[in-house]
């Protein structure tokens, strides 16, 4: 345990301890990478870390050194011994431990554990949502509605997903509030390992390098980003999408390769798989396409904006929160490969309209995405919550 540290009240304390339960840790998507950083930017003199999950997958780099002490707790179901088993190892931890927050992701530590954890030791429960419920089945969202008054707070990544949950869930505005998620920036300036990627693609200095990131599944909108793809290499025959990212969805994955056969578009449409190092990558290309179906806010957008790359995305969830449209990126019609093309062609058409906006984008990015702003205005979430809890 840390050792005592001043606070702003000149009283000697131990830092608060915030519990963060997160279902699985099995992809490494958004929600897995920001909490892990959260985790890890809080400063160690006012907050003391810990984490439950019910499911890791350890053979991914990033879930093998966490950042805090950790707890896995099997679940099968809920409301099985296995469940039964968890509850009774989580209500002995919260005995043991001091716990003044507990932090949920994802539906089942939302909705089953956070509850819990909060009867068990009654302190803050805040709840981080994430998507506009593309998830969730009707018994999740009968739950959501049933347990609104629990939470003390419910933080959403973007102003769309607020409104969501205020109308969907019957949350208070007033327990409610957007934080965006926050890069750091200085990460993201350095080409590390991809000068060599157009000869691993086999494909010339000059051929235009169009680039999404995600985990492929049909809510990510590959198959749109393919029916694009034909579209633009009519005028840029030597172009490439290259899409980066975990094949997650073995039938979407065929289904797309079939496509893309069809289409006899084979060479200019190339799966890469994951990446270690997504920035440097996409430093190397030119234009950044998210065709997605449903977003809550992505990581990817404002990780290619704060690369400096022009930006094509649909328009949903929180796309219209990072991008200005027509300055530092577009906004397109979700499943309108037609629109998608028309403004990809327009970046290709003219590289120096392309690099001014890649550069306001980069801009937006340094001014409202940073991690440093992100984690203050969490410790300010925080902070107001133990305040009250003390009045």
């Amino acid at each position: 345990m840390s050792s005592p540290v001043l606070m702003r009240s000149d009283i000697v304390t131990e830092p608060v301890h915030i519990l963060f339960v997160i279902d699985q840790l099995c992809e490494v998507g958004g929600a897995e990478r920001v909490l892990l950083n959260t985790i890890r930017l809080l400063p160690k003199e006012q907050f003391r870390c810990s984490l439950i999950t019910f499911k890791i997958d350890l053979s991914f780099d990033l879930f093998q050194s966490l950042p805090c002490p950790h707890v896995v707790y099997p679940i099968h179901r809920t409301y099985d011994f296995s469940g039964l088993r968890a509850l009774s190892a989580m209500r002995q931890y919260l005995k043991q431990e001091n716990v003044q927050i507990i932090h949920t992701f994802h539906e089942t530590s939302d909705l089953w554990a956070g509850p819990i954890c909060k009867l068990f030791r009654r302190c803050a429960l805040v709840s981080s949502r994430r998507d506009m419920g593309i998830l969730r089945t009707l018994k999740h969202d009968i739950a959501y509605r049933a347990l609104h008054s629990m939470f003390d707070l419910v933080l959403t990544v973007s102003d769309q997903v607020r409104q969501f949950c205020i109308k969907e869930d019957g949350l208070s505005p007033q327990k409610v509030a957007t934080l965006y998620n926050g890069l750091e920036v200085r990460n993201l300036t350095v080409r590390n390992g991809f000068s060599d990627l157009r000869r691993q693609l086999a494909i010339s200095s000059t051929a235009p390098l169009v680039v999404t990131v995600g985990n492929i599944r049909p809510v990510k909108g590959i198959d749109v980003l393919v029916e694009t793809a034909a579209i633009v290499v009519r005028h840029y025959p030597d172009s490439v999408f290259l899409v980066v990212g975990r094949k997650s969805d073995k039938k979407y994955v065929e289904d797309l390769e079939a496509r893309v056969t069809q289409l006899g578009i084979q060479r200019n449409v190339r799966f890469w798989g994951e990446s270690d190092d997504v920035p440097s990558l996409l430093r190397s290309c030119d234009v950044f396409f998210l065709p997605s179906r449903s977003e809550g806010f992505s990581n990817a957008l404002i990780e290619a904006m704060a690369c400096g790359l022009p930006c094509v995305a649909s328009r949903v969830g929180g796309n219209d929160e990072a991008i200005e449209e027509g300055r530092s990126g577009y906004l397109v019609g979700c499943e309108n490969a037609i629109d998608a093309a028309e403004r990809i062609l327009r970046l290709l058409g003219n590289p120096t309209f392309a690099k001014q906006m890649g550069n306001r984008g980069r801009k937006i990015v340094e001014s409202k995405f940073t991690a440093e702003i992100m984690i203050q205005q969490l410790i300010g979430h925080y902070e107001r919550l133990l305040a009250a809890r003390r009045n």
